[in-house]
C-alpha cells in the first residue's frame, strides 16, 4: 500500500524539508556542545522553529524584490 500525501506548493515543501534538516543539525550540534540530550532537544526544538520563520520571511522578501524588478522592467519597455 502506498501512502498518498496532498500536494504542497513548492515553497511550502521547501520550507518543510528545510526545517526538518535544520532540526537534525541543531540537535546534533547542541548535543556535541553540551553532551546533554535534554539540552540538545530543547535547543534543537526552539532554534529551528525561529529559524524556519526567519527563512520563510526571507524567501518572501526575495520574491517581492524579484517581482518589483520584473515590474520595473515591464514599465521601462
Amino acid at each position: 500500500m502506498r501512502l498518498r500525501f496532498p500536494a504542497l506548493p513548492r515553497p511550502a515543501l521547501k520550507t518543510l524539508t528545510y526545517s526538518l534538516m535544520h532540526f537534525a543539525v541543531a540537535i546534533t550540534v547542541a548535543y556535541a556542545l553540551t553532551r546533554s540530550w535534554h539540552a540538545a532537544l530543547a535547543i534543537g526544538m526552539i532554534e529551528p522553529l525561529v529559524q524556519t520563520v526567519a527563512y520563510t520571511l526571507h524567501e518572501r522578501a526575495w520574491a517581492r524584490a524579484e517581482q518589483r524588478v520584473s515590474d520595473l522592467a515591464l514599465q521601462g519597455t
